[in-house]
């Protein structure tokens, strides 16, 4: 799993009964802009604070996680590089992808315990799953390499969605998932996608969802993972 997890002493907080996460649109944005609005919404965090899932669209732009090797980006062409602290390595983001943005304590989605780290992931995978599913594209996981692939037909093994975290100290998240409906792939040859040279990766257009609108794709996806987080205390 892409994520860049907490100190091992990091002090625990008592559990408070788990809300349904609010949407937050914030429309075609920088990632700079997102990025510095995830931490600042973070560091602001009380016991009171929404979770919240917030649906973005970026302009084109490489983003680096924590154990991310610079010489994964080939060649960026024009598009900027940004250096994060989410885990995981190299990932493009641009138009025609749904991104979400998970700001979440984690220890207040269970009475009486926190919700793991792995937990966690494993929702956010099932929710990017059953919205391919919707679409009737079939969706997994593979060992060792974080995201979710094509299952079967001629792009098999091919990356449709990445996930890439961070979780604070006091079991805060922010960062999220992206899931590839209508773009132009071509800067994904231009990286190892996630450090792995040579992955393949693909849009729902590509695979034959057509029909796929990434507004309702980003409202699904929403949707999807608020079923798993909403009424779990």
């Amino acid at each position: 799993m892409q994520t860049a997890l907490p100190p091992a002493s990091a002090s625990t907080t008592p559990a408070v009964t788990a809300r349904r996460p609010e949407i937050v649109r914030r429309g075609v944005e920088s990632y700079e802009t997102s990025f510095a609005a995830m931490r600042a919404y973070t560091d602001a965090r009380t016991a009171d604070s929404p979770d919240q899932l917030w649906i973005v669209e970026h302009p084109p732009v490489y983003t680096l996680g924590l154990g991310a090797d610079r010489a994964h980006v080939l060649n960026p062409h024009d598009i900027p590089v940004v250096q994060t602290d989410r885990g995981g390595e190299v990932t493009y983001h641009g138009p025609g992808q749904v991104v979400i943005y998970l700001l979440m304590d984690l220890r207040r989605n269970r009475s009486g315990a926190r919700l793991f780290a792995r937990e966690f992931v494993h929702n956010i995978e099932e929710a990017v799953i059953a919205t391919l599913a919707a679409y009737n594209l079939a969706g997994v996981r593979k060992e060792g390499a974080p995201g979710i692939y094509v299952a079967d037909g001629p792009w098999q093994g091919a990356k449709v969605a990445a996930l890439g975290l961070k979780i604070r100290g006091n079991g805060c998240t922010y960062h999220g998932v992206s899931l590839n409906v209508a773009m132009d792939l071509a800067p994904f040859s231009w990286i190892n996608p996630c450090g792995y040279e040579g992955l393949a990766t693909v849009d729902m257009q590509t695979l034959g969802a057509g029909q796929a609108c990434l507004a309702d794709v980003q409202d699904l996806l929403a949707d999807q993972l608020i079923a798993r987080f909403a009424g779990m205390a």
